[in-house]
């Protein structure tokens, strides 16, 4: 019986170095000339692509609501001075 082999973890990775492994991944796999051998590399690259979409819809969204909390405080403050 194979010992499946588990990938890192790669949720501790910034955005910065998963985009790095992604692309030697896709060198690697522009290299392969036998595809077949390939399908652990595109199902790692998939998995390291739907982890990059996570992080950039968490900072996507811890930005947009640090600006409606800086929005909603300069609101205040002009009410306020009125």
């Amino acid at each position: 019986m194979k010992d499946k082999i588990l990938p890192p973890d790669y949720d501790q990775f910034s955005i910065e170095e998963l985009t790095e492994k992604a692309n030697k991944i896709i060198e690697s796999l522009e290299r392969e000339n036998d595809l077949s051998n390939s399908v652990g590399s595109y199902q790692e690259l998939l998995l390291i692509n739907n982890i990059i979409e996570k992080k950039f819809y968490k900072n996507f969204k811890s930005i947009g609501e640090e600006t409606n909390k800086k929005i909603k405080e300069i609101t205040k403050k002009n009410e306020n001075t009125a």
